[in-house]
């Protein structure tokens, strides 16, 4: 997945290495925070029994065990920070689950937790993921806003969302117009329309989609589950922790709501399945077909990703409409009509043009 992907790169330059988290949780390391039995967690959480009657719970969230593996491997000063995240499936029981993979029972996410000696040190690194978590956006070319938002079930601290707007969410955030002051409604208190207090610009409201979220968690789990090193004194300190997540299913979701017209998806390129989506007209004649193939496969040798639709049976109009649909960047037609050039037109754009193959080529970035 290329939003993976992205995600990845980002991340890697800050320093963030990848690991393999667990789905299936025991209780007895929930029960050391005490959230195994919080009404809270336990309206959202999977919890149950298997067949020697030892209690598990399926992942939501991974503080509990991030923690409990740092707890058998941090010793000293010397080990931290620590910045370790993972890609994995979470299962919320979601009970409004709807608007498809928007709001779903069962997603795949990114998590990232950094480990620290200091409060101070724990700021640091927050400011430097939120600012990798903007180039990530950027780079998906899904536009954010930073949100103050409340902790929920995992921090009593003020906490930031990064939230889309867009007419499908179901959230509702208010943002001023001239500077980058924005709230949740959760913690906003003010009133739509009023100044803002930073800048003095007008205060508006939006409905929006969250798409990440970042959460300082202090010491709140380290002390629970009694994970400590070693200063430079060897006197025992509690580990600074903050967790830091990504929807990647929200994300793609929010993608198709924000990039659309009424014939189907507008992919934008960084994050399209992809690039080319080569439409085979007057298959039934052979030099077309053998046309369209060479073109294939010299697309693919140069190396860009190509859909070819080779269906003989298909009506013109009919592969058009699917192509709209799919909403690939670029689509190329090979057909009778184009004789030695390609028509292709981009998704976003109505008009089309006849290219030489090495014009498609720069077209595309190749």
């Amino acid at each position: 997945m290329k939003i993976e992907q992205i995600i990845r790169e980002e991340l890697d330059k800050i320093g963030s290495q990848e690991a393999l988290m667990p789905l299936l949780h025991p209780r007895e390391i929930w029960d050391q925070t005490g959230r195994w039995s919080d009404p809270d967690v336990q309206e959202i959480m999977y919890q149950f029994k298997d067949i020697h009657g030892r209690e598990f719970g399926l992942s939501f969230t991974h503080e509990e065990i991030l923690m409990h593996l740092l707890g058998k491997h941090i010793n000293s000063y010397k080990d931290l920070p620590v910045l370790l995240y993972h890609f994995s499936t979470k299962f919320r029981n979601e009970l409004r689950a709807k608007s498809g993979i928007l709001r779903g029972r069962e997603f795949i996410m990114k998590d990232l937790y950094s480990a620290h000696t200091s409060e101070e040190d724990m700021w640091k690194w927050y400011e430097t993921v939120k600012q990798a978590y903007l180039k990530i956006y950027q780079r998906i070319g899904l536009p954010v806003k930073v949100v103050e938002a409340a902790g929920g079930v995992f921090t009593e601290r003020f906490t930031h969302e990064f939230q889309t707007i867009t007419a499908a969410g179901e959230d509702i955030i208010y943002y001023c117009e001239s500077c980058d002051f924005a709230q949740n409604k959760e913690v906003f208190t003010g009133k739509e329309g009023e100044p803002c207090y930073r800048c003095g610009g007008v205060i508006k409201s939006a409905t929006s989609v969250e798409v990440g979220n970042i959460f300082p968690l202090g010491t709140k789990y380290s002390k629970a589950m009694g994970v400590t090193y070693k200063d430079k004194n060897g006197q025992d300190q509690d580990v600074w922790f903050a967790s830091y997540g990504i929807g990647m299913t929200r994300v793609i979701g929010t993608l198709v709501e924000v990039f659309h017209d009424e014939k189907g998806i507008i992919w934008p390129k960084s994050v399209a399945p992809y690039t080319i989506h080569l439409v085979g007209l007057d298959l039934e004649d052979t030099k077309v077909r053998d046309k369209a193939e060479s073109i294939y496969k010299r697309l693919q040798a140069d190396g860009a990703e190509v859909l070819y639709d080779d269906r003989i049976e298909a009506r013109a109009g009919e592969k058009f409409a699917e192509a709209d649909l799919i909403g690939i960047p670029f689509r190329v037609v090979v057909s009778k009509k184009t004789e030695e050039k390609l028509e292709v037109k981009k998704r976003s754009e109505k008009e089309t043009e006849f290219l030489s193959f090495n014009d498609l080529l720069t077209q595309v970035g190749k």
